[in-house]
C-alpha cells in the first residue's frame, strides 16, 4: 500500500515542474481536468477556432479559449460532437462558439 502512495506521490510531483501543453501530451479528451461533474450539468459556452474535422468518426478539433466554468486552461484537443449535422459548413480555420455538455459538444455557431 505505501509503495502505491509513494509512486503515486512521486508522479504528482514529477508532473507538477512540467509546462502544461507537457503534462497534456497525448491527452485525446479532458479526462485529467476537474469538473466531471459538469457532464450531468447544463452545457457550458465556450470560444475556439476549428483546427480538424473528422466527419466519419463525429469530432471536431478545437484550439479553444480558456474554459473558466470548468477550470480548463486554454488548449486545443478533439471533441466528440453530439450530432454530425453540427459539423456541415465547418471548415478549418473558422472561429466558433460552442456549447459543452460533459465532453461533447452539443452546439456549434461560426462566428
Amino acid at each position: 500500500m505505501k509503495i502505491l502512495t509513494i509512486t503515486a506521490a512521486t508522479a504528482t510531483l514529477a508532473l507538477a515542474g512540467q509546462p502544461a501543453a507537457a503534462q497534456m501530451a497525448g491527452m485525446d479528451d479532458h479526462a485529467g481536468h476537474a469538473g466531471h461533474a459538469a457532464e450531468a450539468s447544463a452545457p457550458v459556452e465556450a470560444v475556439g477556432v476549428v483546427r480538424a474535422i473528422d466527419a466519419k468518426a463525429a469530432k471536431v478539433t478545437l484550439a479553444h479559449e480558456a474554459i473558466p466554468a470548468l477550470k480548463w486552461p486554454p488548449m486545443t484537443m478533439a471533441f466528440k460532437v453530439s450530432d454530425p449535422a453540427l459539423l456541415k459548413g465547418l471548415s478549418v480555420g473558422i472561429k466558433v462558439r460552442f456549447k459543452l455538455q460533459g465532453q461533447t459538444i452539443v452546439g456549434l455557431t461560426a462566428l
